[in-house]
């Protein structure tokens, strides 16, 4: 076990889910297929220009401020963040500084430093020997950051802070935050030290899988352990990128401070003060909160019974949780057929998902009716799940599939005992017709005989 201590702070850009940019009314749709057509004269920077902030996206903020617990600015502006990249059409990003909209608050534990509001950058390719390509459909999105406080010490904690928040936003409905397309990006400042002094920290940038989060903080504990255990070089304050087909780090370039960027209030935007608009207010933002994904947990486990780990799933996973409760409103609060809607949603149609986020042609109802059948003793398990497999497939009605082939489990008593009695009376014919033939067939053996009764010739 390593004598260095780790400290992980987390930052997490999210891309907002609005109808428009943050500062202009190009559309939010970065990922349409024709690169540079949602783009206007404000988010390319024509001089001139002015931009306007999107009411929409501060309203998001708030909310994810609320849920967190957090506090909300009532007196907030934007700043010029500046650096020079092709991504960045002005020259300067629009973020936030000094005052953010939101401080504070708690999220899995884990303790916020702030949330706030800025404008994503266009996305870049590299084609090589031809050069780079930008798209500029990206710039001007809004982007929500959130930063933790250096309070993470373990990788698996990292990783489990992001899935959370992954959950949060899509409940609340201000991100899809799906990692693989680049809407929800975590970027990870790592220190190591023997003391409670922290060491010279290191920032991963662009992690785009809660695994690649993990392990990049692991081989970044391992990295910089070796150099002060007398390896080669010395950690410095730097950018490092993450190679996802080596799983090792690189370094990119020397991580810049906030001076570097030399901020200042945006002098084309208005100041806001938060009270003043109001369905910012606090009571107001309260009462728009969805149930939060530890709200639900709770539930789940108090309300039906359900197993902490499946829970789990029906959290992460709001189409399976949807198709849950569906079913169990259809039967009727009964933990025995609960139980049942739990196992095979968890078990059986997980497998015929097959990592799908699919639930095929499966209802809450027809999935209802298909656990009804079972308790009835219509269908066995192998039937109940031949069944399902047809239903996710093909849809239907559990009961028309089970009758078309031949699933359903016959449960007549005096039906039973007609075919018990016709398998006994063969089996007996067959054995009977054995004997004969195992009898000697000589003219002196047929002379003798047997009584059974007294066991005598």
């Amino acid at each position: 076990m390593s004598e260095y201590k780790l400290t992980v702070g987390l930052e997490v850009h999210a891309e907002l889910k609005t109808k428009t940019k943050m500062f202009c009314n190009s559309a939010n749709d970065p990922f349409n297929a024709e690169p540079n057509v949602n783009i206007c004269p404000v988010c390319m920077a024509h001089p001139g220009t002015l931009p306007v902030i999107n009411k929409q996206a501060v309203h998001h903020v708030l909310r994810v401020g609320t849920a967190l617990g957090s506090d909300l600015a009532d007196f907030t502006e934007f700043d010029r963040k500046n650096y020079f990249y092709p991504d960045i059409p002005k020259g300067y990003q629009i973020s936030q500084y000094k005052y953010p909209l939101v401080s504070n608050g708690i999220l899995n534990g884990i303790a916020i430093e702030r949330v706030h509001l800025e404008e994503d950058t266009a996305s870049s390719s590299h084609e090589g020997s031809e050069g780079s390509l930008v798209d500029y459909n990206r710039a001007g999105v809004p982007l929500m950051e959130l930063v933790t406080k250096p309070v993470i010490h373990t990788a698996e904690e990292a990783g489990a802070f992001a899935r959370e928040l992954q959950l949060l936003l899509r409940a609340l409905g201000v991100s899809d935050a799906n990692m693989e397309k680049g809407e929800m990006r975590v970027e990870a400042n790592i220190s190591i030290s023997k003391t409670d002094t922290l060491g010279t920290k290191v920032e991963v940038k662009n992690l785009n899988s809660f695994r690649s989060v993990e392990r990049a903080i692991a081989y970044e504990v391992e990295r910089m352990t070796k150099i002060l255990d007398g390896g080669p070089g010395e950690i410095v304050q730097e950018t490092r990128g993450w190679d996802e087909g080596a799983q090792k780090t690189f370094s990119q370039r020397k991580k810049e401070s906030a001076h570097d960027y030399r901020y200042f209030p945006d002098p084309d935007l208005p100041k806001l003060k938060i009270s003043e608009i109001p369905e910012f207010a606090n009571e107001v933002l309260r009462a728009t909160m969805p149930e939060l994904p530890w709200e639900k947990r709770a539930r789940l486990v108090r309300e039906y019974g359900v197993k902490p780990e499946n829970a789990e799933v029906f959290t992460a996973d709001q189409t399976l949780g949807g198709l849950f409760e569906d079913a169990v409103n259809a039967i009727g609060v009964d933990r025995p057929s609960i139980a049942l809607i739990e196992n095979y949603i968890t078990s059986d149609l997980v497998g015929l998902m097959k990592g799908s986020d699919s639930i095929g042609m499966v209802t809450g109802t027809t999935l209802a009716d298909l656990i009804t059948m079972i308790k009835a003793g219509d269908l066995s398990s192998r039937g109940a799940k031949d069944t399902l497999a047809i239903l996710y497939a093909e849809g239907g009605h559990p009961h028309e599939i089970a009758k078309k082939h031949n699933l359903i489990q016959k449960n007549d008593i005096e039906a039973l005992k007609k075919m018990v009695a016709e398998i006994l009376e063969d089996k007996l014919q067959k054995f009977l017709r054995t004997i004969q033939l195992l009898l000697p067939t000589t003219k002196q053996a047929k002379q003798r005989s047997f009584n059974f009764s007294s066991g005598k010739e």
